[in-house]
């Protein structure tokens, strides 16, 4: 009877301790969005007509896979600045690029509209030009220049284009900066 008094008075504590607790504040910890800065031109991108580019559709069931042209393309450039360095972050220069992954998803005025059914969204996404690939301080930028081609469920041209730019510092510290690009018709 003790021991389950004892217990009882324990846990009781105990959870009176956890609610004592302050919540933790959004504001206090870090986002890469605080001191990573990026920006695209054109803004939108334009998508116009693709001709040539291709990609395969597997059918499966021992039918053939289609190979078919993707609708549309658009080549936009993406700058991304270390503009800070917070204290509880610490990057230790160099910061390098060490790839750059590209998403595509189906939108009407910049709003995602995910597809229906089963469908998806093909895409390629390669980057043409880039005028580096490390970040020597804070103030330093690369801007690189993509061309994506896609199709999209709805036959549509809006989409918005996702670069995801991931960095390791020095010591190996790692950090990813989302880039998402509008496109209009």
């Amino acid at each position: 009877m003790v021991r389950l008094v004892t217990r009882t008075i324990l846990a009781a504590g105990l959870a009176v301790c956890v609610g004592c607790q302050s919540p933790t504040s959004s504001s206090s910890t870090t986002s890469v969005d605080d001191y990573v800065a990026s920006s695209y031109s054109p803004s939108p991108a334009i998508a116009t007509a693709s001709q040539g580019v291709t990609y395969r559709v597997v059918r499966g069931n021992n039918q053939p896979d289609d190979i078919l042209e993707y609708q549309y393309t658009t080549t936009f450039t993406a700058n991304v600045a270390i503009v800070s360095n917070p204290s509880d972050v610490s990057l230790t220069f160099p910061v390098t690029v060490t790839s750059v992954t590209g998403k595509v998803e189906q939108a009407s005025g910049g709003i995602v509209t995910p597809p229906t059914g089963g469908d998806v969204e093909h895409y390629q996404s390669v980057i043409l030009l880039s005028n580096g690939t490390s970040f020597s301080g804070t103030g330093a930028s690369i801007a690189m220049t993509f061309q994506v081609w896609y199709s999209l469920p709805n036959g549509g041209k809006a989409c918005v284009v996702t670069e995801s730019v991931a960095l390791k510092d020095k010591d190996g510290k790692t950090l990813t900066k989302d880039v998402k690009v509008q496109v209009s018709p």
